[in-house]
């Protein structure tokens, strides 16, 4: 399912938005809400994938920088053609590794600028698409000026408190980003300081991009714009020329040069091996690298300290600790390797105005099946659920896979069982797994398998002891047995001196995915009932028909996104994998279908 700008699943697929204000401090630093921290580094990342249209963001961060009085300076890079966030992260490069992830080191660079910047904190926002191309991804995606605009308000809201001002910056393709967000506006924003384009403004026309960027810079003092370009018009590759006379940056930023100076005064000069245009107040920089070998110097106008120069131009730290296109400057800041967080779920944040748990249980009460199952849905798509449910719970153990090689798994899961309501008034929920894979598609989750539903109960805080009702007629499956159930549960829980949000197991049977689904994808399989023994009272079970629901079933997701060995990994993936499906289940095939499907009839 592929939610779009408009659906509840979004809200910036929702659970990121809940950063606001959210922040707490540990060990002198200041963890965000919904950041993974690396203590090594002294940073903190947020990964949002599955956003609209096929994008991918990951949002970079220091462990601090977010009191009171602190202001966040939000660079938004747009990716260059043709690789990853990961590779443009870069790292040092070990044998086999693929030679991208050395050609960008914007995360060195990011922490060279850490070091020189301490009136801001510096945040990254790294932005990428499936098409590994902004140009591609514009012409096949409709609305995309106001999807990138909706992107950036969004993005930028997390960081409300701390009254963000944004760069606007990109390195090839990624110059196409910075255009749509020009397109998206009658006049480019005052929240914008700065603008940098490193050899990207393929798509600069005078026209369309002059008059907004000229009443942008004459707009404030703090209003910089940096161009970087070399001669890429001389350039032969494959027998033939690299960009047309008129489609290269050479080309494109002399006449962006040519047109600002009408309005702003350029000094040129010559230093080293380039030639530099520059305002009067430095304001205004271009820098064209010649080229009399012909050389392609694409990928060095970043590596060459592109990235520092494009936030430092113009100011007291320019060419201060570094030299545009020359040496790096960063190389003690490579990391060993890139450390990427897992995906958190993207829960909608609650409205307040929302059902209460005991409203919405008795306005379903008399419902159909059908009927139920669909209010189920859109209570819990809209985010109407408890706030500790968002605050995943993070696992990890040592599995081995077929071939008895052990790895490290790291995964996220709810504390609890999915509920509906608010914190103080809410109740625990069963559904079928249509309902439920529905929700597990939208939030970016996955079903547990009933080997993971043993690792969690291992793992648990509170390992409550299952309780149960005799049948009596079809009372179980009822409404009333529900609310019954979760109010017995709550006295357990308030018993054993629990709290909402830890780890809790041994309360519900879990509606896990097994092979079992791709050969009777008519059936709900359940797994669970921990006793205090360890003992499931429930083993893996696929006889009930797939809308069977009773008090006993309950919904916990875990992330779909894991860590193995460090690596993130879908789970859908993982189990489909013939060797490695084995760390995530004990079943002795890989599953074909991680997912029940949604095209039963009710």
């Amino acid at each position: 399912m592929s939610p779009s700008w408009k659906s509840p699943g979004y809200l910036f697929r929702a659970a990121a938005v809940l950063l606001l204000v959210c922040v707490h401090a540990a060990l002198e630093a200041q963890l965000l809400s919904g950041f993974r921290a690396d203590g090594l580094l002294n940073e903190q990342q947020m990964i949002i994938e599955d956003s609209p249209q096929g994008t991918r963001i990951l949002i970079n961060a220091p462990l601090n920088g977010f009191g009171k009085n602190d202001r966040v300076l939000l660079i938004l890079y747009a990716l260059p053609n043709g690789i990853t966030i990961e590779q443009t992260i870069g790292k040092k490069l070990r044998e086999g590794d693929d030679w991208h992830y050395g050609i960008q080191h914007i995360g060195a660079q990011t922490r060279f600028l850490r070091r020189v910047i301490t009136d801001r904190t510096v945040v990254v926002v790294y932005l990428e698409n499936e098409q590994r191309s902004w140009p591609a991804w514009s012409s096949n995606t409709p609305g995309h000026n106001v999807i990138i605009k909706m992107m950036i308000d969004e993005i930028t809201s997390l960081f409300e408190p701390w009254n963000p001002e944004l760069v606007l910056n990109g390195h090839s393709g990624g110059g196409r980003f910075i255009f749509n967000y020009i397109d998206a506006h009658e006049q480019i924003p005052g929240s914008v300081v700065r603008i940098a384009f490193l050899d990207s403004n393929y798509g600069w026309e005078n026209d369309r991009y002059g008059p907004k960027i000229i009443s942008w810079l004459r707009s404030g003092e703090s209003r910089y714009l940096c161009t970087l370009a070399y001669n890429d018009s001389v350039v032969i590759y494959n027998g033939k020329p690299l960009v047309s006379p008129e489609g290269g940056t050479w080309f494109r930023t002399r006449k962006m040069k040519d047109y600002l100076s009408a309005s702003f005064k350029l000094k040129k000069c010559e230093r080293d091996s380039l030639t530099w245009y520059l305002s009067r107040d430095r304001r205004i920089e271009f820098i064209l690298k010649p080229n009399p070998e012909e050389k392609i110097f694409h990928t060095q106008q970043v590596e060459y300290n592109g990235f520092i120069h494009s936030l430092l131009s113009g100011t007291r730290h320019e060419q201060r600790g570094y030299s545009y296109f020359g040496r790096r400057a960063y190389p003690d800041l490579i990391s060993d390797s890139v450390p990427m967080p897992v995906r958190r779920l993207n829960i909608p944040p609650r409205d307040p105005s929302a059902e209460t748990g005991s409203d919405f249980m008795k306005r379903i009460r008399d419902l159909s099946r059908e009927e139920r199952e669909e209010e189920i849905y859109r209570a819990a798509a809209f985010g109407n659920m408890p706030d500790f449910l968002r605050t995943t719970v993070t696992l990890k153990g040592v599995f081995s896979d077929l071939n008895g090689t052990p790895h490290t798994l790291e995964y996220e899961v709810m504390p609890d069982y999915l509920a509906i309501g608010s914190n103080e008034d809410f109740c625990r929920i069963p559904m079928n797994p249509r309902t439920a894979q529905r929700l597990a598609d939208l939030f970016g989750a996955s079903l547990l398998t009933a080997k993971l539903s043993d690792h969690i109960w291992s793992a648990a805080d509170l390992k409550l002891e299952p309780f149960f009702y005799k049948p009596v007629g079809n009372a179980n499956e009822l409404v009333g047995k529900f609310v019954e159930h979760n109010t017995q549960i709550e006295r357990q829980l308030a018993e054993a001196g629990g709290k909402h949000g830890q780890l809790v197991a041994g309360i519900k049977k879990d509606v896990i995915i097994s092979s079992s689904i791709a050969e009777h994808p008519d059936k709900v399989v359940i797994y669970g009932w921990h006793k205090p023994d360890g003992n499931p009272i429930q083993p893996v079970y696929s006889s009930h028909i797939w809308w069977y629901v009773d008090y006993s079933h309950g919904i916990r997701f875990m992330n779909a996104q894991v860590l193995v060995d460090g690596r993130p990994v879908k789970v859908s993936d993982l189990l489909n994998d013939p060797v490695l499906f084995r760390i995530v289940t004990d079943e002795e095939i890989p599953l074909a279908r991680a997912f029940y499907p949604l095209d039963i009839g009710l």
